[in-house]
């Protein structure tokens, strides 16, 4: 009962300090609110002060990570999605293939390559270990494209497509992270039937369907409850949240992949309540996912295999420098002409280097430890995680800010000229 209080009060005060200093948080600080949850999470853990263990609480760490990331991701992609444009989606479809198909591939591929070069271990558990840091994570990128300091800075485009990208791709690293797995457990031949057939074609096909169809019904009894006046506006928010739980727990009660789920049900009921009224709401979404998002950090914090990493030596730094440098940025580069909201050299560079691993990789780290029990892959997952949340949580306030001045002087030069 006491870890519960102390629990409690953590995330509570965690999330009253940031609310009371967000402004300055994001102008000033060379930090970003996921890592210094991280922090907070290692200081109250076992490590340094042994305020709270994780190990105590009668729950496989495998599955606590696994579940608390799917609902964390859940709540996050629902305020993604409702912060796009109206049919964003649909109008940015091309430049959505390329980072959704090819881009992610490389990705893939990249990060699979280099654990197995760097750290020696079987191919497909390399694999498996790029799979799961291979998507953008949305809450992490929350961080870095809203806030005073991203809207002042960022244009909206650069935004824009960021948000969506790291949405959808965390529902579509699902056929990354189960290739892997089959492959693991499978004859070569079975595996990739039953990957296309029952992967592809029903878990994440039916889940995009599904997706859509409950965000649509959702946004038209909305629109019935509000033209009957059976409903308070100020239940907008709640209903979001309660739409975001329904549809993940629905998802995978039919056997789909309920992240995904929720992303799409997000964009179609975004899409058919979309008013001036929710637009305002914006401010209260970030304050509530921020509530809901930054525990999942903490946990983090308490439940790092200080150990492993130590174990992996030199090998696991070259590692994180060798992912957080090749896994996304080169097939940006290589890629950028196709990825129309990237309009010159300081966007490619920014979204280039801006594809923060957080929660999704947390949550198929947890599904892969729990589906096939190679405890390396968790390792790997949880060290570059914590790379990635120390590097970009240091240099998103800085570079934002550069680009911001890059793009005034820019428009100086062409008035002046």
């Amino acid at each position: 009962m006491n870890e519960l209080n102390i629990a409690l009060v953590a995330v509570g005060g965690l999330v009253l300090l940031i609310g009371l200093v967000s402004d300055l948080f994001r102008r000033t600080w060379w930090t970003s609110e996921p890592l210094t949850a991280l922090v907070c999470g290692i200081l109250l853990g076992p490590t340094v002060f042994g305020l709270l263990h994780p190990d105590r609480w009668g729950v496989a760490q495998e599955t606590l990570i696994e579940q608390a990331a799917r609902l964390t991701l859940a709540i996050g992609l629902m305020g993604v999605a409702l912060r796009l444009p109206k049919n964003y989606a649909f109008r940015k479809a091309r430049s959505l293939l390329v980072l959704l198909l090819p881009v992610m591939l490389l990705m893939w591929l990249c990060s699979g390559v280099l654990v197995y070069l760097i750290l020696n271990l079987p191919f497909w558990e390399a694999m498996l270990a790029g799979a799961a840091i291979t998507p953008t994570d949305p809450i992490a990128a929350s961080s870095i494209v809203t806030g005073v300091v991203a809207r002042e800075n960022l244009p909206g485009r650069l935004r824009y497509i960021l948000s969506a990208e790291s949405g959808w791709n965390d529902g579509l690293g699902y056929p990354f992270v189960l290739l892997a797995i089959l492959m693991l457990q499978r004859s070569p031949t079975e595996a990739i039937s039953h990957w296309f057939t029952r992967i592809l074609l029903w878990e994440v096909g039916a889940a995009i369907l599904f997706g859509a169809l409950l965000g649509y019904l959702a946004g038209r009894l909305l629109e019935w409850a509000e033209n009957k006046h059976t409903i308070e506006s100020k239940s907008f928010l709640g209903y979001t949240i309660a739409l975001s739980i329904t549809v993940l727990g629905a998802a995978k009660l039919i056997g789909t992949d309920g992240i995904l789920a929720v992303f799409v049900a997000g964009l179609i009921f975004s899409d058919v309540v979309r008013g001036d009224e929710k637009a305002e709401e914006e401010n209260v979404q970030e304050a509530i996912n921020r509530f809901f998002t930054l525990p999942i950090f903490i946990l983090l914090g308490l439940v790092l295999p200080w150990q492993q990493w130590w174990a992996l030596g030199w090998k696991g730094l070259i590692l994180v420098l060798s992912v957080l440098l090749l896994r996304r940025l080169p097939a940006i580069l290589l890629l950028h002409r196709l990825i129309k909201p990237l309009k010159n050299t300081p966007d490619v560079l920014f979204m280039g280097w801006f594809g923060p691993i957080g929660v999704a990789a947390l949550y198929y780290a947890g599904l892969s430890l729990h589906k096939t029990g190679v405890e390396a892959v968790w390792t790997v997952t949880s060290l570059v995680i914590c790379a990635s949340l120390i590097a970009h949580g240091l240099t998103s306030t800085s570079l934002t800010k550069l680009y911001g001045r890059y793009n005034q002087n820019q428009q100086v030069n062409r008035e002046s000229g």
